[in-house]
């Protein structure tokens, strides 16, 4: 097991996911983010099924920098609930790993 993690974020527009990829690379939150486009998301808000085209941002981090990441998305989000899930990530190549770790900031 890895201390390294996978968040989930969506945003509704791409501009959006951009700004938020931007600054999570820039403050040394994220190692990498990629934007996945056009994920169609089911859910319920407020009473009702909605349906929404959206952007899926995956966060390449760590554990330890999970509240800073999820302060960040909070703060430059449109949603009044953001999703921002957290996976492990279990295992990965050794070099792939090592990178991750050296892009974040210290104690992340």
């Amino acid at each position: 097991m890895t201390d390294k993690v996978v968040i989930y974020v969506t945003s509704g527009s791409l501009e959006e996911g951009e700004k938020i990829a931007q600054s999570l690379v820039e403050k040394h939150l994220a190692a990498c983010v990629n934007i996945i486009p056009q994920v169609r998301s089911y859910y319920r808000w407020e009473g009702k099924i909605e349906n929404e085209a959206e952007f899926l941002l995956m966060v390449k981090t760590s554990r330890g920098l999970f509240a800073d990441v999820q302060a960040e998305v909070e703060r430059l989000h449109s949603y009044q609930v953001p999703e921002v899930i957290c996976l492990p990530i279990i295992d990965g190549s050794p070099n792939y790993l090592a990178w991750l770790g050296e892009s974040l900031k210290a104690g992340g």
